[in-house]
């Protein structure tokens, strides 16, 4: 049996739902694509950009190509709207290729989760905006964002 991953659905208080989105940040700020697959249902069902696949292995293997490719990767998520198990998050995040070329990409989320507080349904849709490394906002050392460093809103973004 899978253990829970609190907080667990039915989303009541906007708290929780953003304790959640935090938690999702959290993970995937560490980069560490085996851990953070843990929070998928096994079967769970996704869409990123233009690619389409189900189950915890081939998310796992999405983010290992993923973060091979996006350098210094650093994640701001942001609750946007949530009810019963269900929540959107809006995000930013920034990166560089390995030529040096520095993308922040915006996106929208959609989760589902089971009863147990994975998720089994991602659908994020993803643009790329080329910035100049000097347009960078977000400084972080790698890893978790600070609790004291601005989020998307307090960013303009």
């Amino acid at each position: 049996m899978e253990t829970e991953r609190p907080p667990l659905p039915p989303f009541i208080k906007a708290e929780d739902a953003a304790r959640k989105a935090r938690l999702a940040e959290d993970a995937w700020n560490s980069r560490n694509p085996a851990n953070v697959a843990l929070a998928y249902a096994r079967d769970s069902e996704w869409r990123n950009r233009a690619e389409f696949f189900t189950g915890r292995a081939a998310i796992e293997s999405f983010l290992t190509r993923k973060w091979h490719r996006e350098l210094d990767y650093r994640l701001i998520k942001e609750l946007w709207a949530f009810d019963d198990n269900r929540i959107a998050v809006r995000f930013a995040y920034e990166w560089h290729d390995d030529s040096g070329n520095w993308f922040r990409s915006y996106g929208n989320e959609n989760w589902e989760f089971d009863e147990r507080g994975l998720m089994r349904r991602r659908i994020a849709s993803i643009n790329d905006l080329p910035i100049a490394e000097s347009a960078r906002k977000f400084f972080w050392p790698l890893g978790r964002r600070p609790d004291d460093h601005p989020g998307l809103h307090d960013l303009g973004l």
